[in-house]
């Protein structure tokens, strides 16, 4: 189509929405109903799942499914610290929220380029998981915005596991 626009590339280091969007993610209190209302209502039916014990000694458990050009996020989580993942949930009620938008950061350059923004412009770095092997993440407090920004950086197994994602 002549009148389609054309995507223009993110520029590192231009600003912090100004890098790739990869994915959006919600929160829930109920995966298997959350994933049965994206299915049937949004028509994202095919899941990839993982879960496992978190650090802090709670338990998180993600679906992921490609959905256009972006993958959706969906997660569980409960026990101790798993408060940044509960906060936009409400006591007693089932419940999804929308959690944060991500971004991804394909190189080394373009990682240090957003340590250098988050450093120099004092984004409040909500939480992190830095282990150098799965995927790096940065999460960043948008307050304004009402929701979180995450930053993700994919190692080979990372790079492995999205492409193991099934696309809907």
């Amino acid at each position: 189509m002549a009148h389609q626009t054309k995507r223009k590339l993110p520029e590192a280091g231009h600003s912090l929405l100004g890098r790739e969007h990869s994915h959006s993610a919600w929160v829930t209190n109920d995966l298997d109903r959350a994933v049965e209302i994206f299915s049937r209502r949004y028509g994202v039916q095919e899941f990839r799942f993982i879960e496992g014990v978190m650090p802090s000694g709670g338990h998180i458990r993600v679906a992921f499914a490609w959905a256009g050009g972006q993958v959706i996020e969906v997660i569980a989580a409960n026990g101790p610290g798993t408060e940044f993942y509960n906060e936009m949930l409400p006591e007693g009620a089932f419940a999804i929220r929308f959690h944060h938008l991500g971004f991804i950061v394909h190189d080394q350059a373009g990682w240090d380029s957003l340590e250098a923004d988050l450093a120099a412009q004092t984004w409040p770095i909500a939480h992190k998981t830095l282990t150098g092997s799965f995927i790096d993440a940065y999460y960043v407090k948008a307050e304004e915005l009402g929701h979180y920004l995450e930053f993700v950086r994919p190692f080979d197994s990372g790079i492995a596991f999205y492409a193991s994602v099934p696309a809907n």
